[in-house]
């Protein structure tokens, strides 16, 4: 295996991949040690504080810290992100984020306990890179487009990663990035809380236990639509650039174009250079359940249609269609729809019939009844009542989680990895992103060669599954 060409000059977390991979390479394979077998300089030993570095100071950034605060083992060092301040006040976060601000509510909360650590600040993520020393692990909670290679780089440098969903903007992303994570054995995790909450792993176990039968179909939905309402494209005007604001930072490997307001925070989201739309902002969380339950890994076909305007540009303002399974190990073909932007399925007869469906939820259909999960929480409600009222729940044998972040902190201290690892995500996110680009293709249907990562007779799809990069600072191949 050839050495990496790796941008970033050498440090302590790259002597110790180096180590590591001289160390544990066997005639049978290419195998990891815990880092609590290694020990030494770079090891945190289960007593130890976690110092973490923070890439991407908006709304998604600033909810990691705030949980991450609530851990007494970690301490964030430091905070990168190219925009000083984000008014996130007419989004959902309904906060002032970015790197001031955030860097801000970490002091505040360290001189609550008596440190009165401060933080060190960055516009850029290589310079975070080349100048902390002191770091065990990153949280990236950046736009989509630069998740894979800031995730890659970490873990080439031998630091662990927490990385938002989707895991990455490509898939040939996603294969990268599971590859990295196979070779370096360190700890990660993917921000799809719902995965760690117990809802969700009771219903799997219900499904897994055959409490409605056999499964053939499956159905999930989301309210979210776009956030730009009117607009056919990206937008050729410029915006006043904000105060201290690195937009060619936040750009990262996509080509460079004029600063506009519509671009961020948030609403980059609708555009596909930079996010992945609805279905890339929640397949990761709502598919998740089913793909844990069945292993639904290897679509064979995939389309799903945009529901009102939409181009190569931007995001539809909703969605709906259909992935495909093929049977496998006994389990039977079968489909899983999805649905965003205020769609949802038909009423099933297996439920009253008066009932009305959640703004968000999932209805998985079997051969003797239905389960809902409605909301965050994921709880399976059986129908019909007389099915609910027979069926007697399977033994808890999935570990419940002590949180979602909690579970990457064990992970990095006591070796191991957390059940919503990255490469669990990285699978997790190619489905999503299948989707995805069955969308950006129109809606046409996709004929999955997995194999080959190929999209069977078009053509079209090769510079979605593989995108070119615009900087070559920010170009992946370079990192492997």
């Amino acid at each position: 295996m050839k050495e990496p060409k790796n941008p970033i000059p050498s440090t302590p977390h790259s002597s110790r991949r180096n180590f590591t991979k001289t160390m544990t390479a066997t005639a049978a394979g290419f195998m990891i040690l815990p880092r609590n077998v290694l020990g030494g300089k770079n090891y945190t030993a289960p007593s130890d504080k976690v110092n973490i570095g923070l890439v991407g100071a908006g709304g998604q950034g600033q909810s990691n810290v705030r949980h991450l605060l609530q851990l007494d083992d970690v301490q964030i060092t430091s905070v990168t992100d190219p925009g000083r301040y984000w008014d996130l006040h007419r989004f959902y976060y309904k906060s002032i984020a970015g790197r001031e601000p955030v860097s801000e509510m970490i002091e505040k909360h360290n001189q609550e306990k008596g440190s009165g650590k401060k933080v060190r600040q960055y516009h850029r993520f290589h310079e975070m890179m080349e100048q902390d020393k002191d770091i065990d692990a990153i949280v990236c909670a950046t736009p989509d487009h630069t998740h894979a290679y800031i995730t890659i780089a970490a873990l080439k440098a031998g630091l662990h990663v927490y990385c938002e969903k989707p895991m990455a903007h490509n898939i040939w992303e996603t294969r990268m990035v599971r590859k990295v994570v196979q070779e370096t054995g360190l700890a990660t995790q993917m921000g799809n809380s719902g995965h760690s909450r117990d809802g969700m792993r009771s219903t799997v176990e219900y499904l897994q236990d055959g409490a409605i039968g056999t499964m053939r179909e499956i159905h999930a939905w989301v309210p979210a639509s776009r956030w730009t309402a009117g607009i056919t494209g990206l937008p050729e005007d410029s915006s006043p650039l904000p105060y201290d604001f690195d937009w060619e930072e936040w750009l990262g490997p996509s080509p460079f174009r004029p600063y506009n307001d519509l671009f961020s925070p948030v609403t980059w989201r609708d555009f596909w250079i930079y996010g992945c739309g609805a279905l890339g902002d929640f397949g990761c969380h709502d598919m998740d359940l089913p793909f844990w339950a069945f292993d639904l890994t290897s679509p064979s076909k995939i389309q799903i249609h945009p529901a009102g305007q939409s181009n190569s540009e931007i995001a539809p303002y909703g969605e709906a269609g259909t992935y495909h399974f093929p049977e496998k190990n006994g389990q039977a073909a079968m489909q899983l729809h999805w649905y965003s932007g205020g769609l949802k399925p038909a009423w099933n007869p297996h439920l009253p019939p008066d009932y009305k469906f959640g703004s968000r939820s999932a209805m998985y259909v079997g051969d003797k009844g239905v389960i809902i999960t409605d909301g965050g929480d994921r709880q399976p409600q059986i129908f019909p009542e007389s099915l609910r009222e027979a069926y007697e729940a399977p033994p808890e044998r999935i570990p419940r989680s002590n949180g979602h972040h909690r579970d990457w902190i064990d992970a990095i201290k006591n070796g191991g990895q957390s059940s919503a690892n990255l490469d669990y995500g990285s699978q997790l996110t190619e489905l999503t992103l299948l989707g995805v680009l069955s969308l950006r293709l129109n809606g046409q249907r996709i004929h999955w060669d997995a194999e080959n990562m190929k999209a069977k007779g078009l053509p079209a799809a090769d510079e979605m599954i593989k995108e070119p990069v615009a900087n070559a600072k920010w170009d992946i191949d370079t990192l492997m």
